[in-house]
């Protein structure tokens, strides 16, 4: 099953739960309300709004709730890249890399990381 649609300001507050969670409300708001100018309410809505989509769960503990990722940067990262991948790329993978080298200046030490990531797949098929 594909993790559900997360938002950018919901992304932001699943960033805080995968590096530091379970976390209760008024941690999640310390930790991300200042720097996007966000309210105690809105932080909450974002919050409900991910246990909504099953994205994050609450566990009450003792008087305390703490809110818990439900789904992993993991899948959601490669949930996203593929969304991104097909919606505008057509779901193939040279013309991103094309696209990105020609809108994007790339350091030496990326072109060594691609060439090796390409190097290590040939590898791979090699095997």
């Amino acid at each position: 099953m594909a993790p559900p649609r997360i938002s950018a300001a919901e992304s932001v507050i699943m960033e805080a739960l995968w590096a530091r969670g379970p976390l209760g409300a008024e941690e999640i708001v310390a930790e991300v309300a200042p720097g996007q100018g966000w309210g105690e309410a809105t932080v909450r809505t974002l919050i409900a709004r991910l246990i909504k989509k099953g994205a994050a769960a609450s566990e009450r503990t003792g008087a305390r709730v703490v809110y818990a990722p439900r789904v992993s940067r993991e899948a959601y990262v490669t949930a996203e890249s593929q969304g991104l991948l097909d919606r505008l790329f057509g779901g193939q993978v040279a013309p991103l890399v094309a696209h990105f080298t020609r809108t994007t200046t790339l350091s030496s030490e990326d072109r060594a990381r691609l060439r090796r990531l390409l190097d290590d797949l040939d590898a791979e098929e090699g095997e």
